[in-house]
């Protein structure tokens, strides 16, 4: 009986946990079919709004713009990344090693940010003559990425028998033939995976892009920009599309991971 009534007790509390999480989300996907044009009364059902999204030249050019940040992002986050679990996995053992390498994924978003701002308006504008734009960015994104595709590929690494290294290098194999053929395809689940990962926390990140962009603009920015004077359900329809982009995403991540760890 109490085993019962502690079972109810929990499946309340996950529904609860459940709704206060995701029906905000709902509400919103739901407001952008909205005929109306107002969050207060239902008009009917549409798909007008997302017609008037993709003619707006603006909001175009920004999805682009953070298109273009995520491709790159992503693309320094895996080589870097990678190269980073191979060195704290197999190189080196250090506590300390392993808490630098994840600061930044761990601290606020707004330290990172200011951080970032002043490191690049001293040695690169200052220095350099430089303005920001979307390269600084780029490689604000790719700094907390870095730490995400890290700790994905280590999975990986940490299931990997060393024994199939091992034997690729007695039958004549060199080092670089053994990780093109041996390491990388087991690893690469988990490097996708990273990949997703990193890639859609790039398309999402607001706060280091509006530090850091400049005069260029991305989605997250020209969408922070339209709220400022009220949310429309043109604005709803281009968070669905992010929020539907991102679960596709995060979905693919978390698959890729689970067969990494499974498979060896």
């Amino acid at each position: 009986m109490r085993g019962r009534v502690g079972g109810k007790v929990l499946g309340v509390g996950f529904a609860a946990t459940l709704a206060f999480l995701y029906l905000p989300i709902l509400v919103l996907v739901v407001l952008s079919f909205n005929a109306s044009g107002l969050p207060t009364s239902w008009g009917g059902f549409t798909t007008g709004w997302y017609s008037e999204l993709l003619n707006n030249d603006g909001l175009t050019k920004a999805f682009l713009n953070t298109l273009i940040v995520a491709f790159w992002a992503t693309l320094i986050s895996v080589v870097l990344g990678t190269l980073l679990a191979f060195g704290l996995e197999k190189a080196v053992k250090s506590t300390g090693l392993d808490a630098v390498s994840y600061i930044p994924m761990i601290i606020p978003d707004i330290v990172l940010a200011i951080a970032l701002l002043s490191f690049y308006n001293l040695v690169f504008t200052q220095w350099l003559g430089l303005s920001l734009g979307l390269w600084s960015v780029i490689l604000g994104h790719a700094t907390f990425g870095i730490a995400f595709v890290a700790i994905i590929v280590r999975t990986r690494l940490r299931h990997f028998d060393d024994s199939m290294v091992e034997a690729s290098l007695d039958l004549g194999a060199n080092e670089l033939r053994t990780f093109r053929h041996v390491t990388l395809p087991a690893i690469t689940p988990g490097i996708v995976a990273g990949a997703l990962v990193a890639f859609t926390l790039s398309l999402d990140e607001f706060v280091i892009a509006f530090f850091t962009a400049g005069t260029s603009v991305t989605f997250p920015i020209q969408v922070y920009s339209m709220v400022r004077f009220g949310v429309t359900p043109e604005i709803n329809a281009a968070a669905t599309l992010v929020v539907g982009v991102s679960l596709v995403l995060t979905v693919l991540a978390l698959r890729l991971r689970g067969r990494s760890e499974t498979t060896l």
